[in-house]
C-alpha cells in the first residue's frame, strides 16, 4: 500500500465522547421537557451532526429552529471536558508524523476546534475537516475529497479510522480502507482495538 495520508474520526476514535454527548443532548431533552435518549437515541447521536441529531431526538418538535437556536446559545466548554482522549493516542501520532500526513473527517461541527485546541492535539494534524467546512457531511464522500485534494493523493493513498457504520459508508464511498476502531461489526478492512497496535498496522500496510 502506498499510504501517505492516515485519517481519523473524532467522537469514538481519537476520543470516547460518550458522556460528552449524552450529557449534551440530554440536557436539551431536559430543557424542553424531554425525557433522556434511549440506547438506540445515543448510537445515533454517536455517529450524525448535531442537526442530524437534534431532528432525531425531537421528530415532533413543531418548531425545531427554537431548539437549533437553544443549542447555539449554550457554551459547550462544559461538555468538552468529558472526553477522555483514546490511550495511545499521542504516541500513535507522533510515530506518524513527519512521515505520513494526519487528517480528521467529523460529523461534528461548531465544537470541533474547541474539542482539539482544550485537549491539546490540533498541531498533530495538518488538516480537520468538520460538518461546518462541507455543505454534505458524511457519509457523503465531500470532507474526503478535501482531504485528497489538500494533500495531493488518490484514495489509494489513504486509510481512515473511523467506529460507526456512517464511517463504514463513508469510506467505501470515498474508495479508501477503512481500519474499524473498536467496532468488529462493521465491515473493514482492517481491526483494531488500540492506538497501542497502529504502529504494527501501518509497519505492515507500507514495509
Amino acid at each position: 500500500m502506498k499510504l501517505k495520508v492516515v485519517a481519523f474520526d473524532c467522537d469514538g476514535v481519537l476520543f470516547d465522547s460518550r458522556a460528552s454527548n449524552i450529557s449534551f443532548y440530554n440536557h436539551v431533552l431536559e430543557h424542553f421537557q424531554r425525557p433522556p435518549m434511549d440506547e438506540a437515541a445515543v448510537d445515533y447521536i454517536h455517529a450524525h451532526t448535531v442537526y442530524e441529531s437534534l431532528a432525531h431526538i425531537f421528530p415532533d418538535h413543531p418548531n425545531l429552529e427554537e431548539v437549533i437556536s437553544y443549542c447555539r446559545g449554550m457554551d459547550y466548554m462544559e461538555f468538552i471536558p468529558l472526553m477522555l482522549r483514546e490511550a495511545y493516542l499521542i504516541e500513535f501520532l507522533q510515530f506518524l508524523r513527519p512521515r505520513f500526513g494526519t487528517a480528521v473527517a467529523t460529523n461534528r461541527t461548531t465544537t470541533t476546534q474547541a474539542v482539539f485546541e482544550h485537549h491539546n492535539i490540533k498541531e498533530f494534524f495538518d488538516i480537520i475537516i468538520s460538518a461546518q467546512d462541507v455543505a454534505r457531511p458524511k457519509p457523503h464522500p465531500e470532507a474526503f475529497l478535501k482531504i485528497f485534494q489538500h494533500f495531493g493523493i488518490g484514495p489509494e493513498e489513504a486509510l481512515y479510522f473511523g467506529d460507526s457504520r456512517v464511517d463504514q459508508e463513508f469510506a467505501q464511498n470515498c474508495g479508501v480502507k477503512l481500519v474499524a476502531f473498536r467496532n468488529p461489526r462493521l465491515d473493514a478492512d482492517f481491526y483494531l482495538d488500540s492506538f497501542a497496535q497502529g504502529p504494527d498496522l501501518i509497519r505492515r500496510l507500507t514495509e
